[in-house]
């Protein structure tokens, strides 16, 4: 998310209309739209080969990756958003005949920089858990090869699930497979204190949140 388009208020359905017939992307937010900067070459590819890895790790189950071209809706209609990917297992529903926003995403993927983390990791995260089918939720860092994890419980909670070092695996086991670091980082170069920082795999709970 980046800057205001303007200081009015606009409906979900007013910024719909607007969206389709803009040239470039906006999110939508409590009756605001942001316009979308330009991501850095770093955060290009990794979402590319975040959404690669998991087409190929999900192929022959009935789930669909989606890339950050599909737009994601909440059923209360206070945000719409284009995450950095997506996953949907059985039949995509879609917001209406458009087919251009998705409304039953079971995983989402954002990479995570320093103008959108906090919303990220706060706002946007709550607006996300109000879609029924949603179920982890993965934050991705530039910086080093680093994956967050929060999967849903079936009591309501959400475990954090922190994986780095591009030895690591990402068990998801909602949708019954595996990412890999080394994928996720293909051609990413780190400082090299980043990478003797985070040599080993270090996979561990910690902390829950409850979905109020």
């Amino acid at each position: 998310m980046s800057a205001k388009i303007e200081q009015q208020y606009y409906t979900p359905q007013e910024y719909l209309e607007l969206e389709r017939k803009a040239q470039d992307k906006s999110e939508f937010y409590f009756g605001e739209i942001f316009l979308m900067s330009g991501g850095n070459p770093e955060h290009s590819l990794i979402s590319l080969n975040i959404c690669s890895e998991l087409r190929a790790r999900l192929k022959g189950k009935n789930c669909r990756t989606f890339e950050s071209n599909m737009k994601i809706g909440v059923p209360n209609s206070k945000l719409f958003s284009y995450p950095d990917g997506s996953v949907v297992c059985g039949e995509p529903r879609f917001r209406d005949n458009q087919g251009d926003v998705l409304m039953n995403p079971n995983l989402i993927i954002e990479v995570v920089s320093p103008s959108t983390e906090a919303f990220d990791r706060g706002k946007k995260f709550f607006q996300y858990q109000q879609i029924p089918t949603f179920t982890d939720y993965i934050l991705v860092s530039q910086d080093e090869p680093r994956l967050e994890h929060y999967a849903k419980q079936k009591n309501g909670t959400w475990v954090l699930t922190m994986v780095e070092g591009l030895k690591g695996n990402l068990t998801i086991p909602a949708l019954g497979c595996k990412v890999r670091l080394s994928e996720v980082y293909y051609q990413l170069t780190f400082p090299k204190n980043k990478r003797r920082q985070s040599a080993q795999l270090k996979t561990k709970i910690k902390t829950t949140q409850k979905v109020k």
